[in-house]
């Protein structure tokens, strides 16, 4: 833990003889982004970014302390978290009115001091990884109406940072979607309602559901190809036969608001939801 060592006993003495005021000033500056780390030193901290602006410690910023452009010590239990949030708001198509979190393995156990449940939450509200706002997202939540709990359970064999997000969307309907934080502050989409999926967010997509009947792939496939859209990837399931059917579409362009009519006056169509790219490929 830093302090313990010697090597930085210089920049804690040179924190002692600035004034209170500059010892402030600098705090203020970290101690948003610090709190959500679950950081208990902050002064020792703005010691280290005193010693480095004073030019005796070798410290090019405060992203050498904290990481690269995000606000929170862990791109799995931030960064990630924040992007699962993003996922989970684009799936239900816009601000949800309620969440219900349900959190797996290392997300349950840490996700406090790591800030994984503000980050979610902060997600969920359209923030992305590098928002200032973070720390502060359960405060936004309750100002915007949308209330929000926290439960750790198994989820089974997921990975161990894992969460299960019930959303309540704008138009009052229940999704849920299951995803994982997978490392350097990517992501896997892994459920949605009843369906497992795979998707990482890092490409336009399209999803649909629809009554499972001939030709309507087909159809969906040809429509893009007039719009001169590119698939990369689709993956479609079924609850049966004749059933209700998901199919998850990454593009290599967005679909056209235009495109999306279209698509939803196929017949067996039941929704269709264009998400945009939620991690930099």
């Amino acid at each position: 833990m830093p302090g313990s060592g010697g090597g930085l006993n210089g920049p804690m003495r040179l924190a002692r003889a600035l004034s209170c005021e500059a010892i402030c000033r600098i705090i203020g500056r970290l101690s948003e982004k610090l709190r959500v780390a679950g950081m208990a030193d902050v002064r020792h901290r703005a010691a280290i970014e005193l010693a480095a602006m004073e030019g005796q410690a070798d410290v090019n910023g405060v992203f050498d302390i904290i990481g690269p452009i995000m606000v929170g010590p862990s791109s799995s239990h931030t960064a990630g978290a924040v992007r699962l949030g993003l996922a989970g708001r684009a799936i239900v198509g816009g601000q949800p009115s309620r969440a219900d979190l349900t959190l797996h393995g290392s997300f349950a156990q840490t996700y406090r001091g790591h800030g994984t449940d503000v980050a979610l939450i902060a997600g969920i509200l359209g923030m992305r990884p590098d928002d200032e706002r973070i720390p502060g997202s359960f405060r936004v939540a309750c100002e915007q109406g949308m209330e929000f709990s926290f439960a750790g359970a198994d989820l089974g064999d997921v990975h161990p940072n894992s969460v299960l997000m019930d959303l309540t969307g704008p138009n009052g309907l229940r999704t849920t979607v299951g995803g994982s934080s997978v490392g350097g502050g990517n992501i896997l989409i892994t459920r949605i309602d009843r369906f497992d999926v795979d998707f990482a967010g890092t490409s336009h997509a399209l999803i649909a559901s629809y009554r499972d009947q001939p030709g309507v792939i087909a159809k969906i496939t040809s429509l893009l190809a007039t719009e001169d859209v590119n698939i990369a990837t689709m993956r479609v399931s079924r609850e049966g036969r004749r059933a209700r059917a998901l199919a998850i579409i990454e593009l290599d362009q967005p679909v056209s608001r235009e495109a999306r009519a279209l698509i939803t006056r196929i017949s067996g169509i039941e929704t269709v939801i264009a998400l945009p790219p939620v991690v930099s490929a």
